[in-house]
């Protein structure tokens, strides 16, 4: 059981941020068939839970960073919807001024740190984030999230030695959804129970119900626990599904209508929907309310990419070296 409690506004603060992620999306994957968002896109859609759940448990000060799949990941650790609006579109408002696009999103205010394209890429380098906070004095975390890809990269063995060894406070997370891009995990992995590549480091590793933000939210309170009290890093297999394909351009034909429609019957925004009717947490009328808020704000951030301005051509130059001044720049 988790030490923070689960009470009616965890639940109602789940259904909020889960029906914010999933509007946001199902309206981003529009705007792409429109041609108003360009290259490559990944949508969350079905996996909301395994970051509703940690969020109720982690703090501000804390840092996610994960690979392309990371709309819904800003939109959790408070990134504006308008900002990342902008930022699909390849706007100046953008929260990576529009040099970052769908999967290389930033936001260092709300300790966000990307957005990475190359497959496992970002998993040393939440370590490294992990490292600079046990070198810092804080008792901050980071959270790594990888898709079940991303586990069979050489990377990820080196940073689960050193993380281990350094007992790092960082808890990698795999969401694993089934499917490396149109591949099943069967089929490339001699290891299905992902969870157990963990284990060779004596890292504590666990599988978690990826679909139920209850689930998500006692693992990640056991593992952040661990990692504040300096024992460590955790490594969770969150096992859950994504109802569209791996990008826009999927045709997912590697999978069957039966096997997707049995995973929306447990679609975590209706299980949460129907925990908080079951237990009177709230009436019809909040959901409407609900649904109207959220439809506004995605509306809004709609209308802030369209209206907002382009990059200046002269900001190619800018963001690229910390030093203002570094000599090889050129004009």
């Amino acid at each position: 059981m988790s030490s923070i409690e689960i009470t009616k506004d965890t639940y109602l603060m789940w259904y909020e941020s889960m029906l914010l992620m999933r509007k946001f999306e199902e309206k981003t994957g529009q705007l792409y068939g429109q041609q108003k968002i360009r290259g490559f896109c990944h949508l969350y859609i079905g996996q909301e839970a395994v970051l509703a759940g940690a969020m109720s448990v982690i703090r501000h000060e804390d840092s996610l960073i994960t690979a392309y799949r990371d709309h819904a990941h800003a939109l959790a650790k408070g990134t504006s919807p308008k900002a990342i609006m902008a930022e699909m579109y390849g706007k100046a408002t953008g929260c990576s001024k529009g040099k970052g696009g769908s999967m290389h999103m930033f936001d260092k205010e709300n300790h966000f740190y990307g957005g990475h394209g190359i497959v496992g890429g970002q998993v040393p380098m939440g370590a490294g984030v992990a490292f600079a906070e046990q070198y810092k004095g804080t008792d901050n975390v980071n959270i790594a999230y990888m898709g079940d890809g991303a586990v069979r990269q050489g990377a990820l063995t080196e940073t689960f030695n050193m993380a281990a060894l350094w007992k790092l406070p960082v808890i990698f997370v795999c969401e694993n959804n089934g499917y490396a891009m149109g591949t099943s995990v069967a089929r490339t992995t001699i290891q299905p129970d992902i969870y157990k590549l963990g284990l060779p480091y004596g890292i504590p590793s666990s599988p978690v119900d990826g679909m139920d933000p209850v689930a998500v939210h006692n693992a990640m309170d056991e593992a952040v626990s661990r990692a504040r009290r300096g024992e460590g890093p955790t490594f969770l297999e969150m096992r859950t599904y994504r109802f569209k394909g791996h990008s826009m351009s999927d045709p997912q034909k590697y999978r069957t209508k039966e096997e997707l429609e049995s995973y929306k019957s447990k679609d975590p925004i209706e299980v949460v929907k129907a925990a908080i009717q079951k237990n009177g947490y709230a009436d019809d009328k909040w959901f409407e309310e609900i649904d109207a808020k959220i439809k506004a704000q995605v509306e809004e951030a709609v209308q802030f990419a369209e209206e907002s301005p382009w990059p200046e051509a002269s900001e190619l130059y800018t963001d690229v070296y910390v030093q203002q001044d570094y000599p090889y720049i050129r004009d």
